[in-house]
């Protein structure tokens, strides 16, 4: 089989869903490796050394979709605005790998599906321990989070760590992190590392010994919730008069702090608005907000989607796609989950040729496209 590698197109990302390295690893596997010319370029890995590493480098992008039986990116369907120009040089039982953001914008696989061709979604590889290698979810948030505290830092006009001088002393940054999913743990950790004085909010109260272990101060809510975990692991989206309740409680907090990093998101749906025009207009004038939820309408109201703002002096910015910023680790990791995902694939007979009544939970929760139709049930639920 042919395994194809382009340049991707949504706009700024310098991520690559293959680096050289990993070259020789998929043709043990029988794969040849077809890469568009420039792809690795903003990942600072070079034309020739892909074909050192034994791949064929193409110099156009149609010629890539014409000839590879699997194509492995980064964003595509849902996940890139820019997709629909791939849609005329597809071809039906081609295989595509990536992220499709397939529950939130489900059309994109839509399109996918109705050219025939098969689409394995990276943002729904499973939560169980033998697919932690797979979960390219996980290894961006981690990115996310790290990115975010370094933009924060850059942006708030005072320093994060605590110092002793003989002209005075400098209290440390207050920083409240929302969400201790892994985005949020790493915002912690991070922050805790440059210094400053970390608080840590999620609505599961079973994330309480999470961030205490990574040094921050667990801030409890009472709030009544039945069920505030799905079986995922994810947090469940809250009732509208909870989600009040929630805002008053968390506003009380978040005014005490000079630093906001959101990450709060539930699959599939609008991130939660955890932190009103009242709550910001409450903040410290020089307070920054960091919102990695931007992309799925943000947890703050204010939040514009790649754009930074500011308010009242608070400084918000609706961060998306972090990880683009740090390419090299990113492509990496990346490249490493899908490696694993396409290996898995091929151990369990989900390629060449996948079977929408395949037994192994990972192939059969990543597969969303098959045969001309929509095959993942909440997906086909999505789209109506």
């Amino acid at each position: 089989m042919k395994l194809g590698v382009l340049q991707e197109t949504y706009p700024d990302e310098r991520r690559v869903a293959l680096i050289p390295a990993l070259v020789p690893h998929y043709a043990k596997l029988g794969f040849e490796v077809l890469v568009q010319s420039g792809a690795g370029i903003g990942a600072f890995h070079t034309d020739a050394a892909y074909q050192t590493a034994g791949a064929t480098v193409l110099p156009t992008r149609t010629a890539v979709l014409e000839q590879a039986d699997v194509i492995l990116t980064v964003r595509t369907a849902g996940a890139n605005p820019n997709f629909e120009a791939d849609l005329p040089h597809l071809r039906a039982g081609q295989i595509w790998v990536g992220f499709m953001e397939p529950l939130f914008r489900p059309q994109g696989v839509a399109q996918l599906a109705e050219r025939g061709a098969t689409a394995f979604a990276m943002e729904l590889i499973p939560r169980i321990t033998r697919a932690q290698s797979m979960d390219a979810l996980s290894s961006m948030a981690t990115v996310a989070g790290y990115k975010a505290v370094l933009l924060a830092a850059n942006l708030l006009p005072s320093m994060f760590p605590l110092l002793m001088s003989a002209a005075g002393t400098v209290s440390p940054a207050r920083v409240f992190v929302i969400g201790a999913g892994v985005a949020g743990l790493q915002a912690m950790a991070t922050a805790k590392r440059l210094g400053a004085a970390v608080s840590g909010y999620d609505v599961r109260p079973a994330t309480r010994e999470q961030v205490e272990s990574v040094g921050a101060k667990f801030i409890e809510i009472p709030l009544e919730i039945a069920e505030a975990e799905t079986a995922g692991g994810y947090a469940r989206a809250l009732e509208e008069e909870t989600l009040r309740r929630q805002q008053d409680l968390l506003g009380e907090h978040l005014v005490q702090h000079e630093v906001i990093i959101s990450t709060a998101a539930v699959p599939g749906k609008r991130a939660p608005m955890l932190i009103p025009r009242r709550v910001v207009e409450a903040m410290p004038a020089g307070s920054v907000i960091i919102d990695l939820a931007a992309e799925w309408g943000g947890n703050c109201e204010l939040t514009q989607p790649g754009k930074t703002v500011q308010h009242g002096g608070v400084t918000i910015v609706g961060a998306v796609n972090l990880p683009s910023t740090v390419p090299v680790d990113a492509s990496m990791l990346y490249s490493r989950n899908l490696y694993h995902l396409i290996t898995h694939l091929q151990k369990v007979g989900a390629l060449p040729e996948p079977k929408p009544d395949i037994e192994d939970e990972i192939a059969r929760e990543t597969l969303v496209a098959l045969n001309g139709r929509i095959v993942h049930p909440r997906v086909a639920q999505s789209v109506g």
